[in-house]
């Protein structure tokens, strides 16, 4: 049992590793903050990782990256809105990109999407201006999800589930 948490607490060190780095340093430029791909790691970590562990890498990750490159103000939301994002993987299952996994992708997305766009119209007092940031997580969502298909298929035919 001991050997096992000490393999999920290094996997998860990692993960939240590169989830900062894929969150704070590749990532577009938006008119208030930035488009990324980490979400892309989350998701997968979700799928791998045991809850805590797993909540752990989303809300690490991500808080990492807004505070440590100058977007502190978006720390909050993102803390919630990825702790709830890894509800809805599941790591139950012999392969990472199952129906329920990739169903999870929908609500993920209406998420990233809902969330940040309440707390900004909640933090600017202006329900019409974040409008505009709409098509960054957009784009966020749809990116992440295609680099969490595409990492979970080659995952999935090297057998990385079972050999964790």
């Amino acid at each position: 049992m001991k050997h096992q948490n000490i393999k999920n607490l290094t996997l998860a060190a990692v993960f939240t590793a590169i989830v900062f780095l894929f969150t704070a340093y590749l990532h577009i430029p938006t008119h208030t903050g930035y488009t990324h791909v980490g979400d892309g790691f989350i998701y997968l970590a979700a799928c791998l990782l045991p809850l805590p562990y797993g909540i752990f890498v989303g809300v690490g990750g991500a808080l990492l990256a807004d505070c440590l490159t100058g977007f502190a103000i978006w720390a909050p939301a993102s803390v919630i809105i990825k702790g709830l994002t890894v509800l809805f993987f599941t790591r139950n299952g012999k392969k990472i990109i199952s129906t329920k996994n990739l169903l999870a992708l929908i609500p993920a997305g209406i998420l990233c999407v809902g969330g940040y766009y309440l707390y900004e119209a909640l933090i600017t007092d202006n329900f019409i201006a974040p409008l505009a940031g709409i098509p960054g997580y957009v784009i966020q969502w749809v990116l992440s999800s295609i680099l969490f298909l595409a990492l979970g298929l080659s995952a999935d035919r090297l057998n990385i589930k079972q050999n964790l």
